[in-house]
């Protein structure tokens, strides 16, 4: 077969590629991929179709479905993700943020409308999308963010800069590490949540490309987390403080038990899947 001689070519035999390796959205992907190849954005793809494509264009579009076609996530062939409207650089030290974990932010901006968040901490950061992006949504607030990997927060500092977001990062375990910026008005957390027994059935991208350390909760106590952040977070929070956690599909009924079991007013809140997604802590009704 011919080589593609145009770039709406490379596009078309990129998408039957895709294709046929089964990838989850070989359409999608191959926009991307290909317009990455061309150094050129989605939009600047589809404006010039026409264009003539060179040996190393094709070289470079070659060698990134080629590790698509493995199952390495588009983010980290590309190195970038969008996230509430923002480029993050992301890699193999950190998740790929998803849409879902904007949600936290919508929920942090609706309840800035009523109080004030001078303090936000972020725990387990990963790329930093939170905490960069509620950086930037409520500027005057002071942002300190933990993570336990050293490669995760090279990321986070390296999109904070390129964003120019005001964020401290802390290499620590958990939320004790940020006690000394205490107390926070706002807490967000989006910890490991998936059962380790469950890691076959996942997406291959996901199970063999993710850092294990951010998906999966230790098998010895799959609630460590949820205890955690509804126990050390008393100590951490303003007497009028929020708390915001991810929660994995199916977690909501027990972290409702743990947080009111601490002594919270506990509530859920939705995704866009209809799934109990977020975990809202505080010990003040919302009115």
């Amino acid at each position: 077969m011919d080589a593609p001689r145009t770039a709406g070519e490379m596009l078309a035999r990129a998408r039957e590629f895709l294709t046929r390796k089964g990838t989850g959205e070989p359409r999608l992907e191959a926009e991307l991929l290909v317009a990455s190849a061309l150094g050129l954005s989605r939009l600047q793809l589809f404006l010039q179709l026409d264009r003539p494509v060179s040996e190393a264009e094709l070289a470079a579009a070659r060698a990134l479905l080629g590790r698509r076609g493995k199952f390495e996530p588009v983010a980290y062939i590309t190195g970038a993700r969008e996230f509430y409207g923002r480029p993050f650089r992301v890699d193999s030290n950190v998740l790929v943020p998803r849409p879902e974990t904007e949600l936290i932010v919508d929920l942090a901006r609706e309840r800035a409308k009523t109080r004030s968040f001078e303090r936000i901490a972020d725990v387990g950061t990963g790329s930093g999308c939170l905490a960069i992006s509620l950086a930037l949504e409520c500027s005057a607030a002071r942002v300190c963010a933990v993570d336990i990997s050293a490669g995760a927060l090279g990321v986070a500092r390296a999109n904070a800069e390129a964003l120019g977001a005001r964020v401290d990062f802390v290499e620590g375990d958990g939320p004790e590490a940020l006690a000394f910026a205490a107390p926070f008005d706002l807490l967000v957390s989006n910890p490991p949540y998936i059962d380790p027994a469950q890691r076959a059935s996942l997406a291959i991208d996901v199970r063999e490309f993710e850092p294990a350390l951010a998906l999966f909760t230790p098998e010895h106590d799959r609630e460590v987390w949820l205890r955690r952040l509804s126990t050390a977070t008393r100590e951490l929070v303003a007497p009028e403080g929020l708390v915001l956690i991810e929660l994995g599909l199916g977690q909501a009924p027990r972290a409702l038990e743990i947080a009111r079991d601490a002594g919270w007013i506990a509530r859920l809140h939705k995704d866009f899947g209809g799934i109990e997604r977020v975990l809202e802590l505080s010990r003040v009704k919302e009115r």
